[in-house]
Parts: structure tokens; C-alpha cells; sequence
């Protein structure tokens, strides 16, 4: 499939490799490209459940060798293929952008080295992880024993996809398990360099495995339903959780899931004014908005409503939307087609329902082709409303005032989603006495996306199952045993 994405057209989806099974070593099969239709068309160029098989198989193969090989030489593979990530971080970074129409600058300084430190960090976190012992008086003493669960399914989005996969795959194999990725269709191809980067960095054949493909139907429902896949991480929005859950279900495998967001964004009259417009310019259009973490619902109190618009609007007006591949550009391109029309249909709606649009709403009149939209303030809108209320995905936020503390807070936790928010005060105790009323899993007080990796990351409500980070992703990777020896 040749579509336009940036300014110049590329092949996307299961086209770009003409693979559709990518394994290190132990296996790889190639299949010739005939249709490749991301709404599901048949033909060749996509994984199914014959692939995943396969996969599956090579991956239950190999977890003897790796699920017993020392933490040592383990961590050391992981830290080598940091290494090659960064060695050939110009080439990730360019195929990242080609995939997903995001600025390269953005994928050079974010998603690239944000992938390679995820190896890293988990690399060095598993050497020295503990585990726990009692002792019974003198009648007996307990210890723990911690062990992998065996082989994982990996599903990863199309936002961020080198960053978010080895956010998956990292402490994966630094616990011991093998996995089977299966990537967004939209973005394949950095999913297939980091297969090719492991194999360089001496991955044992079969430990980690890549089959392209969709997911009803096809690759992504064959791999949560196979037996002999033991876990289930999924980063995407809700309703594909919901689908992945109860696929799972079938077998009782463990699950985790990181899922969409609704995110408040407020801003108390005492805080810092330059900081939080610069700042939520960049948590609201980072990625054409393509974030779960991005603050799309802005609450500013009212005494400072005015002058936050103002700013906000003039700095949203000069953000240059553009070929990705240009120095100069904030804002690229959004993923594909349909998605650009299903942000439009938002923006076409919220209008309807009485909201105003102060910046963008449309498409940029200097670009001929291509999915972009410019960044997006709509005021004058009711909390009800779709657009306060569903994910958008898109360069888009509704900004609106509050006079309360107590009424910003119950907006702000009138969602069914739960992930993150951000409070922006210099009053410590309001800071603190917000933050423990809000309900999402990461809020950031006077920042935004700043991240400890040791730390717990994940959301509430129907944004969410589980938390990664730290050893909450060795939680969810690995299985714990009590012995108990009576003395």
C-alpha cells in the first residue's frame, strides 16, 4: 500500500518489510506482498494464526535456555543491544518518522534514546532484585523464590512505537521470559529492526519473535487466545483492552494493560504563568497530540482564564506544521487518513454541540497532501460533551475556567478514564491535597512527562490494568513461590 503520510510518499503497513513473520535465528518465514489493506482485505503480507503458531512455538522452545540462563550474562545482552540502538539511532529514527509522521527531531530526542535506556534500566534493575523471607520464630522460615512466567504477548501501539515496545520487552527478558511481538499495522517497521538488532547483539534463536499482522481476526486475536502464551501486555485504547481481555480469558492469562486517557490539565491563579503555557503547548500538540498522556481537558481558574488563553492561542498559531523530516517542524503528520477524519469528525461535533474554535480546527492550507491538522483550542463547551469526554488522539484540547478547588476536582475526575494529570500551583499544600483527591495513576505536579522508571506507572478505571516500572513490571513478569522449611 503507497499512501501520504508526510511530504513525500511511502509504503506503510505489512508492505514496507514484505514480511510478515519476523523471528531471530531459529526461524523466519517471508512472504511475498500481494494486498496489504489495513481495514482488513484479504491477501498476503499479514500474519495470522499459522505465524503466530510458529512463533509461539519458537518462543516456548527457547524459554528453557533463557529462562534459566544467569541474570548476568542476561542483562549483559540487554545492555548490548542499548548499545546498537544507539549505534544506529539516525536509521531508527528516520524509519520512525517515516512510519509514523511525527518530527524526526522528536524521534531523535525522545523516542530513540528513550528506547535504548529502556534496556538499559531494566538490564541493571534485575540484577538487584530481591525477594522476601520470614522466619516463624523457631518453628520455620519462609523465603521466596522468583521465577518467569514463561512466553508473552507483546501488543504494541502506533504512537510511540520503538519507545512503548521496549517499555514491554525490556523487563520481559530481563525476567527470563521469551515473547511474541505483534506490532501496530500502521508502524511495523522499527519492530523489525530491534528483531534484527537482538539477533546482532547475540539473543539466543527463538527468545524474541515478530509477526506483523492485524488484529480481529487475525495476528493480534490468535496470539491472546493461544494456549501456550502465558501473558498478555497491551498498550492501545480501551476497547481494544476489552476485546484482548476476554480473549484471555479463555486460558486465564495474566494481563496488563495500559489504555486510553482523558487527561486534566489544571491550572491554579498562583501558579507559575510562563511555565504552565510553555508546558501545556507541549502536553497538549507533542506528537500531534498522539499521546495517552497528553493534558487534552485544560482547567484554568478563573482569574487567570483570560490571559492562559490568550497565550495559549497566540503560541498553538505559531507552532509550524510541516514535513516531519524539517528542522523547523512542531507539529507532523497524524498516523493515517482515517484517523485525521475521525479527529475532524470531533472538532465537527463539539461546534455543533456550541463550542468555539480560537486556534486551527483545520487543515493546513500550505499543505497540498498529507494528514495534518493544525493545533486545535476550543472553548464553550459543556462537560458533557463528546469532546470532554472520549479520547480524541489528535492535536485537539477543549479549555475551560473553574472557581473552585472542589469543582475542578470533580470535573476533572468525571471521566471513566484514570491515567494521569497534571496540577500546576506553587501552593504545596493545595498541591498535595489535589493530587491525593485525583483519580489517575501519574499526576505531575509543575511538570509534565517527566518519568523515574523505577516508579509505577499505569491507570484507573478504564485506563488500565496493572502498573510497569520498577519491580511492578517484574510483578507482572514474573511468578513468585513461598518455600516453607520447618526448622
Amino acid at each position: 500500500m503507497i499512501t501520504w503520510k508526510g511530504s513525500e510518499p511511502i509504503e506503510t503497513g505489512a508492505a514496507f518489510y514484505r514480511r510478515t513473520v519476523c523471528g531471530i535465528g531459529e526461524w523466519q518465514a517471508i512472504c511475498e506482498h500481494q494486498s496489504c489493506d489495513r481495514r482488513g482485505a484479504r491477501g498476503g503480507g499479514r500474519g495470522g494464526k499459522p505465524e503466530i503458531d510458529r512463533a509461539v512455538a519458537a518462543a516456548r522452545r527457547a524459554f528453557g535456555e533463557w529462562g534459566t540462563m544467569p541474570v548476568a550474562k542476561r542483562s549483559a545482552i540487554l545492555n548490548r543491544i542499548a548499545d546498537l540502538i544507539d549505534q544506529q539511532s539516525e536509521e531508527l529514527a528516520r524509519l520512525e518518522t517515516l512510519d509514523t509522521g511525527k518530527p524526526l527531531s522528536l524521534a531523535k530526542t525522545l523516542d530513540i534514546p528513550r528506547a535504548a535506556y529502556n534496556f538499559r534500566f531494566f538490564a541493571d534493575f534485575v540484577k538487584g532484585l530481591g525477594t522476601e523471607a520470614f522466619q516463624m520464630d523457631d518453628v520455620a522460615l519462609n523465603y521466596v523464590l522468583r521465577r518467569p512466567v514463561g512466553v508473552a504477548g507483546l501488543i504494541s501501539p502506533w504512537n510511540l512505537p520503538l519507545l512503548l515496545l521496549t517499555w514491554k520487552v525490556a523487563p520481559c527478558l530481563a525476567a527470563g521470559n521469551t515473547c511474541v511481538i505483534k506490532p501496530a499495522e500502521l508502524t511495523p517497521t522499527t519492530a523489525t529492526k530491534l528483531a534484527e538488532i537482538c539477533q546482532e547483539a547475540g539473543l539466543p534463536d527463538g527468545v524474541l519473535n515478530v509477526v506483523h499482522g492485524f488484529g480481529p481476526d487475525a495476528a493480534g486475536s490468535a496470539l491472546t487466545e493461544h494456549p501456550d502464551v502465558n501473558l498478555i501486555s497491551l498498550t492501545g485504547e480501551t476497547s481494544t483492552g476489552k476485546a484482548v481481555m476476554r480473549a484471555a480469558a479463555t486460558n486465564l492469562k495474566r494481563v496488563a494493560f495500559e489504555l486510553g486517557g482523558k487527561n486534566p490539565n489544571i491550572i491554579f491563579a498562583d501558579a507559575d504563568l510562563d511555565d504552565a503555557v510553555e508546558t501545556t503547548v507541549r502536553s497538549s500538540f507533542s506528537n500531534q497530540g498522539e499521546v495517552c498522556l497528553c493534558g487534552s481537558r485544560v482547567y484554568v481558574e478563573r482569574p487567570i482564564y483570560d490571559e492562559f488563553l490568550q497565550r495559549m492561542v497566540e503560541k498553538a498559531r505559531n507552532l509550524v506544521v510541516g514535513d516531519p523530516f524539517d528542522e523547523r517542524t512542531n507539529v507532523g503528520a497524524l498516523i493515517s487518513e482515517e484517523h485525521l477524519n475521525r479527529v475532524e469528525g470531533f472538532i465537527e461535533r463539539a461546534v455543533k454541540e456550541g463550542g468555539r474554535i480560537l486556534a486551527g480546527g483545520r487543515r493546513p492550507q500550505h499543505l497540498t497532501r498529507g494528514y495534518y491538522l493544525e493545533p486545535t483550542i476550543i472553548v464553550d463547551v459543556d462537560r458533557r460533551c463528546e469532546i470532554v469526554q472520549q479520547e480524541v488522539f489528535g492535536p485537539v484540547i477543549t479549555v475551560q475556567p473553574f472557581y473552585s478547588e472542589d469543582e475542578v476536582i470533580e470535573q476533572a475526575n468525571d471521566t471513566h478514564y484514570g491515567l494521569s494529570a497534571t496540577i500546576w500551583t506553587t501552593n504545596l499544600k493545595r498541591a498535595h491535597r489535589v493530587a491525593a483527591r485525583l483519580e489517575a495513576g501519574i499526576i505531575w505536579i509543575n511538570t509534565w512527562f517527566l518519568r523515574d522508571l523505577r516508579t509505577p506507572f499505569g491507570g484507573m478505571k478504564q485506563s488500565g490494568i496493572g502498573r510497569e516500572g520498577g519491580v511492578h513490571s517484574f510483578e507482572f513478569f514474573t511468578e513468585l513461590t513461598n518455600v516453607c522449611v520447618k526448622l
